[in-house]
Order: C-alpha cells, then structure tokens, then sequence
C-alpha cells in the first residue's frame, strides 16, 4: 500500500521517453508532487523498504532496460519557479540549468556557467556540475531537501562536500531548491558571454545527437573541491580517441564522431547496447593507457532479463 498524495502517482510507468536517451524499462511508480509539502508526506507515509530514486529531466541518464523497482519522483511545475534578490539567485530544483542563466542575467547576474549544462538544477547540484572552468560549488549557498523520512531539511553548501562530479546528498534525499550567489554584471554583456559559449559548445559537442552529454569523467586535472587544476590536462575525450574508438559503434549505440566522450542513441539502441559500448571503451583505455575512466553519466535498474 502506498500514501495516497495530492500529485500525480502512476504504477509500471515506461522512463525511455523521460530521458534524452530514450531507453529505459518502467519505474514500478512515478510520482510526481504537487509541491514539497505534498512530497514530504508521501515520504512520510511510504514504507521505508521501497527505494526512492530522483530523477531530473533524465539528460544525464542511462535506465537500464528491466527498469527500476520502487518509486521514482521526478518534480514539475511545483518545483522550478526562479528569484533573483540582491545577489542571490533562488532556484526550484525543476528549473532547467539553462533558463536560471538567462533569468540571472536578465536581473543583471552572472550565472552564465550555467547556460550550457544541459538538465535541471537538482541534477546539477547532485552532481556539482561545471563548465568552463565553473562549477557550483563556486555559487551555491544551501539547498533545501526533503530526506526519505520526510522530514525537511536547509543544507549549507559546505556540508554536502562538493567536489568534482560529486556530492554527499543522502540516498532517497530529493533536493528541491538552491540558493546561489552570484557577482553583479551587464545584462547585455552577461548574454553575449553566453551566445559565445553557446557557439563554442556547439562547435564541438554533438548538441543536436541524442546523447546523455560526457559520458566519463575527467581522469585527472580536478582538485578535491571540484575546480579544475591547470597544471593537469588529461581529457576522457582524448584518452577515448587514442584508442581508436572515435566513432566506434555497437549495435544502435555509438561514441561521437565530433566529440568521443559522447556515447549516442545512433540508431534504437538499448540501454545494454549503450551500457556494453561505455564498458568497452573503459576496457580499450585500461589496454592502451592504464587509465580507468569512470561513468559520468547515471546508470540505474535492472538488466531486461529476457535480452542479452
């Protein structure tokens, strides 16, 4: 039995179309909240045996094809409305990356890191996301989340520990807003910052492929915080092309031609055939560098026990 909530909670919901890669078996129960009160009463009543998973918007994502057992809860219209105050930028955990740059801007605020990192700012938060030298641990104040008791709680930046693509946010924790400073600029400066990074971006990333973004960490060339460390300059990309397998395929998956830290959904791929490619490719860069590439993107559920 579970909580009956005010939002919308649906059984055997298929995942592929929630996510930029489109695979994915169903999620036992999506559950989609009215607001963090709503949420944090479902989570209350909800057996503690039944795992919780947060999903975003699913841009940095792999479902693995059998799905995923217990509730999945993914935050909409409730969750992303944006506020600018001073020096401070409020974000619901829904709003996407990209439209709290624009509106930081908009009220004379540089986030412009922000603009090209393709998801929501929850994901964002969970995994310390960063761009051009930028990440949030170099913004973010605290964020709010509800914990799997449901209880609710106000997280200073410095207790989750950020660090590069990392954050100590509890397991079945469901972020739901942050709070960023951010230094004052031009608004229309601050735009022409994020056209370049646009043009940039798109000149040497597979933006119009269906990817999930990097697909591996940075071996090397990170400090403990998450900045980067100019004196290091080794790249997944670089380590992936070395060994050949710019543009390697496997099944309907491939890693980009552009860009071989993109793995892409080329051609109806599964989430295994995706899964296999990215293990291969940390198998290919083990032999020819002694590298171990670690995933960036998130992979979770079950194996389709009916497919190989």
């Amino acid at each position: 039995m579970l909580p009956s909530p005010r939002g919308t909670l649906t059984p055997n919901r298929a995942l592929a179309d929630l996510t930029w890669l489109r695979v994915g078996g169903p999620a036992d129960w999506l559950f989609q909240p009215t607001d963090e009160e709503d949420l944090a009463d479902f989570l209350r009543g909800l057996d503690p045996a039944v795992q919780v998973f947060a999903m975003g918007v699913g841009s940095n994502l792999i479902v693995r094809d059998g799905g995923i057992r217990g509730v999945v809860v993914r935050l909409g219209r409730g969750f992303n409305t944006i506020s600018c105050d001073g020096g401070v930028v409020t974000a619901g955990a829904a709003a996407l990356d990209a439209h709290v740059a624009r509106r930081a801007a908009e009220a004379g605020l540089d986030l412009t890191f922000l603009r090209t990192i393709p998801g929501s700012v929850g994901g964002a938060v969970r995994m310390n996301a960063g761009c051009y030298g930028t990440y949030i641990a170099d913004h973010l104040i605290a964020v709010r989340a509800v914990a799997r008791d449901g209880s609710v709680h106000e997280i200073p930046a410095a207790d989750l520990r950020l660090a590069y693509r990392h954050s100590e946010i509890p397991e079945g924790w469901v972020v739901t807003q942050a709070r960023f400073h951010a230094e004052p600029g031009d608004p229309a400066t601050l735009a022409a910052t994020m056209e370049q990074q646009l043009a940039r971006r798109d000149a040497s990333q597979p933006t119009r492929e269906r990817s999930a973004g990097s697909t591996f960490r940075n071996p090397a060339g990170f400090s403990s915080t998450g900045r980067a460390d100019d004196s290091h300059e080794l790249k997944a990309w670089s380590l992936i092309d070395a060994a050949g397998l710019r543009g390697h395929r496997l099944g309907g998956a491939q890693m980009s031609e552009k860009h071989p830290n993109f793995l892409l959904n080329a051609d109806g791929a599964t989430a295994a055939e995706l899964e296999a490619l990215g293990e291969l490719v940390r198998q290919k860069v083990r032999e020819t560098s002694g590298h171990e590439l670690q995933w960036e993107v998130i992979r979770i559920g079950d194996p389709d026990p009916h497919k190989p």
